[in-house]
């Protein structure tokens, strides 16, 4: 299987997106994109259920290299062929160095 990736300036978040976060909880805590969930990589493979099975998944980290690997394993699942996954290629730190709003603490939003 295959995926996308898109630029920071091109990713807009819309209200209904799924964006994962797959940096470590304490990057996560310290500053994320609004609505993003937090699924560590380093807990992923234990994870996959909390991943959607279909539409569009948009995986994000600090520059995009670990949401890079997410999108690479979870596009290679059985269970996830039906899921189109892109990397928010630049991730959280080009996010921020837009100037675009992050939340901290726990919750998404």
């Amino acid at each position: 299987m295959t995926w996308q990736e898109i630029s920071v300036q091109e990713f807009s978040p819309e209200k209904d997106i799924v964006l994962i976060d797959v940096r470590e909880i304490d990057e996560y805590q310290s500053g994320h994109i609004p609505g993003a969930v937090n699924v560590p990589l380093s807990a992923l493979e234990e994870n996959t259920s909390q991943i959607p099975t279909n539409g569009k998944v948009f995986m994000v980290c600090r520059s995009g290299a670990r949401s890079g690997r997410a999108c690479d394993f979870l596009s290679q699942l059985p269970s996830h062929t039906n899921a189109v996954f892109v990397n928010v290629g630049g991730g959280t730190a080009g996010w921020i160095a837009e100037g675009r709003e992050v939340v901290t603490g726990d919750n998404p939003h």
